[in-house]
């Protein structure tokens, strides 16, 4: 048995669903529990860490996609990355949680594209290139 494997089984007991999620840098733990629907992120409100709306948007949606709004506790650990990752592997690992949770909703976010991990990353600098692509301005004389 995994150390991930472990860590389900030993959360489950306790009534609690756990997942990891991940996109670009960005690796988030999170921990759902029956509750009010209270989100805390690194040890802070949902709403302090995550400034924008777009970035509380995107970490709602599997909530949303399922109807499941305020029935859980979200717990998150999250490093790696800029708020944007940061909030795309939190929804992943929410909507993990989730199918972890009940395999039924499974058939709602599947389509949604939440369970599956967004494989873009920053691309490598190649040698002889100012960046990834760009290369040196060409010059005549």
């Amino acid at each position: 048995m995994s150390i991930a494997e472990n860590i389900k089984a030993a959360a489950r007991k306790a009534g609690r669903f756990y997942a990891t999620g991940k996109r670009k840098d960005a690796v988030a733990r999170v921990w759902l529990s029956k509750g009010k629907g209270t989100i805390t992120i690194n040890g802070r409100e949902f709403a302090d860490y995550f400034g924008r709306p777009v970035s509380r948007m995107i970490i709602m949606q599997p909530f949303e996609a399922t109807q499941m709004n305020g029935k859980f506790d979200v717990n998150v650990s999250v490093h790696g990355g800029g708020l944007s990752g940061q909030a795309g592997a939190v929804r992943h690992g929410i909507a993990k949680a989730l199918v972890e949770y009940d395999e039924g909703n499974r058939t709602a976010l599947k389509p949604l594209g939440f369970l599956t991990r967004d494989p873009r990353v920053v691309e490598r600098k190649k040698y002889g290139h100012h960046k990834a692509r760009r290369s040196p301005q060409f010059s005549k004389r």
